[in-house]
Parts: C-alpha cells; structure tokens; sequence
C-alpha cells in the first residue's frame, strides 16, 4: 500500500440541481485557479430535472495561498449555480471520536486501521459508558474517558460528552456503543454520526439478536454502517455486506461472523467518510468509493 500523503491534494464535493453546463463550470473554474484534477466522479438522479453530485480531487500549485483564494471564490460561484458544497485537503486531517460500550472488534479494527495510515484521522479520544476496554485503549496512547450511563442521568452523561468533544472533533463513530443517542446529542453533528449494526435488524429486536436468529435457521447474516438520524436505525446507509452461513452455524459462531462482517462494513464507511466520497441526498448517500 502506498502511504504517501500528497498534502497538495484538496478534494471537492458538489451537489445542485441537474442544468447544462456544470460541469464545464466547474472545471474551469479549476482550470482557472491552476487546479490540476486528479479524479472525477460524477452522478445525476435524472439527466433533465433531477440532481447532480460531483467529487473532484485536484493538485494545486502555491497551495496555501491558491486554497484560500480558491475557498473564497467557490462561495460566489455557489450563488450563482446554487451548489451546495464542501472542500478539503490533506492538510486538514479529520478528527475521530469512538464511542464504544464493552465489544471491542469494531474499535480495535479501527485503532489497527488509524494505526497503519489506512485511515488517515486523528483520535482524540474514546468515550465509554463501561471502564472495561481503557487500558488497550491507552496503550495506544489514546485518551479514553468513562462516562457512566444511567438512566436517570443520561442527559448529564450526554452534557458530559458534549463538552469534551465540544471543539476536539469533526465526526463520532459509535463502535457498538450501546446507548441510544438523544436528539439534542444528534443535532449537534448532523451526518457526522456513523453507527454500526446487525443488518438483519429490526427482524431481530431486542436482546440476544443473534440467538434469535439461529433459532429462526437464517441464511445470511451482515452488517449495515449508516450515519444516525433521530429515527433509530433508520440514517441514510453508506455500507454493507452480508455474509452466508448454513445449518452448521451454531448460535456463537453467528457472533463470530457477525463481528468480522460489522468489523469490516464499519472500517469501509468510515474511510469513505474521511476520504470524502459520501454525499448525503435525503435519506440516501451517494457513495463515489
């Protein structure tokens, strides 16, 4: 794998309504701030009144000072074309947050991932509502705070969170974390939230999904990343997989399974996430991987 960071390279998400011309607009407005692009996605819902996604990724000259000006320029051309849009560069490394409860394999796998620059973040720290997983966490030499979650208190366990994540982070992975997040605690990162989850759920509600799915003899069993919305389990999905089994799975070895899958469909979303190839469009994405 190559690791080298070209900190030159910026990366630009558009979406607008569908209309002749964006394309070339765009590019040679690039052109224009001596923009050399690298890659280029695009995608339409519908080619004559739908909307239209982009993503570039460009080299720039003198970056510092073409960034800036390139930054400031972008605002006026999205007054003119109604773009909604987001800029980047390697520069700006992404800030993570993991949020986990005891299960660790969805957290370590993107500690191992972080650790080897496959997912190129920051951690800043790792929030838990159990003590159990601190000491691995640390020797990672990452900070990991304990916030107890009782029912009772959930509000100031969340107000907790809030203020340490409050300037430290740009987006949170809930790493089987199992708390229900209020809606206050969402709205502070709307599509900066990612989850992870049993996708055979809601089919299996409630506790011991995969005991319940053994006795109902299923076929397939996978995992769902999604970022989180007030409607629970319902966010727009941005990865996952399945994995088949047969008869001779026990109700363990469906755990077994299920953490590879979950482990692999997390660690995918969220370098999509920081790669920047997900726009959100309604309750779907679009997903330049």
């Amino acid at each position: 794998m190559n690791t080298t960071v070209n900190h030159n390279l910026a990366k630009l998400l558009i979406s607008c309504p569908e209309k002749p011309g964006i394309i070339s607009t765009v590019t040679n407005f690039l052109l224009e701030h001596k923009a050399n692009i690298v890659h280029f996605d695009q995608h339409t819902t519908d080619p004559q009144a739908g909307k239209f996604f982009m993503r570039i990724e460009f080299d720039l000259e003198d970056f510092d000072s073409s960034f800036e000006k390139l930054e400031q320029d972008l605002h006026v051309l999205a007054q003119n074309y109604a773009l909604d849009w987001t800029l980047s560069s390697k520069k700006q490394m992404k800030r993570m947050a993991i949020f986990v409860s005891k299960a660790d394999h969805a957290l370590m796998e993107l500690i191992w991932r972080w650790k080897s620059k496959e997912i190129e973040v920051e951690i800043p720290m790792v929030i838990s509502n159990h003590a159990d997983l601190k000491e691995v966490v640390e020797g990672y030499g990452i900070p990991y705070y304990h916030i107890p979650m009782i029912k009772e208190k959930k509000e100031d366990a969340e107000q907790k969170a809030l203020e340490l994540l409050e300037g430290k982070v740009d987006f949170i992975v809930l790493a089987r974390y199992m708390q229900i997040l209020s809606p206050n605690f969402i709205s502070k990162f709307p599509n900066q939230i990612i989850n992870i989850h049993h996708s055979f759920l809601p089919a299996f509600v409630g506790a011991n999904p995969y005991v319940r799915a053994f006795n109902r003899g299923v076929k397939l069993i996978g995992a769902t990343a999604h970022y989180v919305t007030n409607d629970l389990d319902e966010g727009p999905i941005i990865e996952q997989d399945v994995q088949r089994i047969n008869h001779r799975y026990t109700a363990e070895d469906l755990k077994i399974a299920g953490r590879h899958v979950e482990r692999r469909v997390l660690a995918e979303a969220v370098s999509w996430h920081v790669e920047d190839k997900v726009i959100v469009h309604g309750n779907k994405t679009i997903v330049f991987a």
